[in-house]
This record gives structure tokens, sequence and C-alpha cells, in this order.
């Protein structure tokens, strides 16, 4: 399927290419193939090529002298694009913990939702969520899949100080807050993951595509599983769902 797609400068530099104003996984498959086929294929010296949920922006090493001539070539890589060479999803298991010392907003979500803590906590826990993409702080996920009886708008006045790991809900969106962050989502639990370690190859483990399941643990659990991941001893479980 060819969307009619928006190619535009985005500065001296970069140019921002723009899908249909819609979260879905059919338009993420897409921009997940054209920017392998980007990389692949166009000869501008590139720095980085980022997506979202609806565009990619691709940014030059250098300024972009003619800007027709770029958008044709980028043209061209889109009608020629396959799908051959995208990478395998992988699903991730995130452990966390909706224990009432990390879940502070859970007993909001459940008053206004007429919802209990517990049928929040397995709604939450038994969806799986794609990863569309990675922005906001380093290793923020951004993941599309919450259920409709969750959706729940955030915060009027967003906390200037949210823990590591924080595990929450913003509209209709879920999340993990990598480091500590200001932040205006509900607080529903805690991953002890690191989310974002820069000394390792790969700083965020999960790339747009993969998918993301959580599964509950206890607050003795969440401790021991901290532990091991600050003695860098903790593997996080992942299987390979196509290839």
């Amino acid at each position: 399927m060819d969307f009619n797609l928006k190619y535009k400068a985005y500065g001296e530099r970069s140019i921002l290419i723009e899908w249909p104003n819609e979260i879905n996984e059919i338009i993420l498959e897409d921009i997940l193939i054209f920017k392998n086929s980007i990389a692949d294929n166009y000869i501008k010296e590139v720095v980085e090529i980022n997506n979202a949920y609806n565009s990619i922006l691709i940014i030059c090493k250098f300024t972009i002298d003619n800007i027709n001539d770029e958008i044709s070539a980028l043209k061209s890589i889109y009608f020629n694009r396959k799908k051959v060479g995208h990478r395998s999803q992988l699903l991730w298991k995130i452990p966390v913990c909706y224990d009432a010392f990390f879940g502070i907003d859970l007993e909001e979500i459940s008053a206004q939702k007429k919802l209990s803590k517990s049928a929040i906590i397995k709604l939450h826990s038994q969806a799986i969520y794609t990863v569309f993409f990675v922005g906001f702080l380093p290793g923020f996920l951004y993941l599309g899949g919450l259920k409709n009886q969750l959706h729940f708008p955030r915060k009027s006045s967003p906390r200037m100080e949210v823990k590591k790991g924080a595990v929450a809900i913003g509209e209709y969106q879920t999340g993990i807050y990598p480091n500590v962050s200001p932040g205006g989502w509900n607080i529903i639990g805690n991953s002890p993951v690191e989310f974002f370690d820069v000394s390792k190859d790969e700083p965020c483990f999960a790339k747009s595509g993969d998918k993301i399941q959580f599964y509950p643990i206890s607050l003795n659990e969440h401790r021991a599983i901290s532990e091991l991941v600050a003695l860098e001893s903790y593997e996080l479980e992942s299987e390979v769902i196509n290839g």
C-alpha cells in the first residue's frame, strides 16, 4: 500500500516526511520499511534518521542545496522500497510492581473508571503493546495498544519529579519513565529494568516495531531484580515473534 506522503525541508540540513495523521501499525510498518530503504539507498551523507508516529526526519551532515532533487530521490526510494531486510520483531517481557507504594495514581483511576485495582492491573498487564518510537527522554518508549477501558487524561498539573522506572498512563498511551524527570502521566507502578544504558552498544534495548508485555511482580521481587540490575547480572526475557 502506497501512502500519499508529504515531503518538506526542515531547516537547512533536514527533510521531514509525513504520513496521514493516524496511529496504527500499517503506517508504522510502512515507516520502518521506508526508513530501512533510506538507510540502504540514500546517497546523501546522513547523520540520523528518526521516526515518530507519522513521520521520518532525515538529518544530513551538510546543507541541502537543492531540496527538490533530494525529495525526488526519496520519492523514488519510496516507490521502489521492499520489505526484504526488515528486522525481526522481538517481544520483551517487562516486570512491573503495581503495589500501592509505586502505583500512586491507581486509586484515582480506580475511582474514576469504576474498576478495581486488580482489574486495572490485569487489563494493563495482559495487553501486548507495540513500540512506535523512542523519544521525549532517552529510552522512553511510546507504546500503542492500551485497552480502551484504561484511557485516562493526563494530569492538569504535572509532577516536578517522577521516579525512574515509573509505569504510567497518559490519555491513550502507556509508558515507562527511564529516568527521574518531570511528568504528567498517571503512575500505576514501577519497573526495576534499565531502559537506557549509555555503556552498551545499543543503549535502548527496544526498537520501533518491537512488542512489550508487562507482568506483575511483588515488592520483594522488585527489590531483588533491582539488585541484579545494579550488579549488571539481570537479563530481560524476550522472544522473536516473526522473522
